[in-house]
């Protein structure tokens, strides 16, 4: 079964954190939050302004995304837990990985 966003939203699948902290302790399954990142697996066409033109989605399929706790709605879908939201909730594009500064 195949999934089309409408409009302005987004299909996401979150992101798998590690298990373990830094220190090497595992994090249990009750312990953990869920990630708040994600990948953009379907994209809707764009939502439509006041003059009716379609404004296009700044995100596109393939895009790692930061979204807040509460954004989106749960589905499952082919098996799958995935969220639906709204562009809006998308915090920002994560375009690669940041290196961190050593403390010298």
């Amino acid at each position: 079964m195949t999934f089309r966003p409408l409009h302005d939203r987004i299909l996401v699948r979150r992101v798998e954190v590690d298990e373990k902290t830094a220190g090497g302790i595992i994090i249990p399954d009750t312990a953990k939050e869920k990630p708040q990142e994600g990948e953009v697996i379907a994209a809707g066409p764009g939502a439509r302004n006041e003059a009716g033109q379609l404004q296009p989605l700044d995100v596109t399929v393939g895009d790692r995304i930061l979204f807040g706790k509460w954004s989106g709605t749960e589905i499952k879908l082919n098996g799958e837990d995935l969220l639906i939201m709204k562009e809006s909730d998308v915090m920002g594009v994560i375009e690669k990985t940041a290196e961190l500064k050593s403390a010298a």
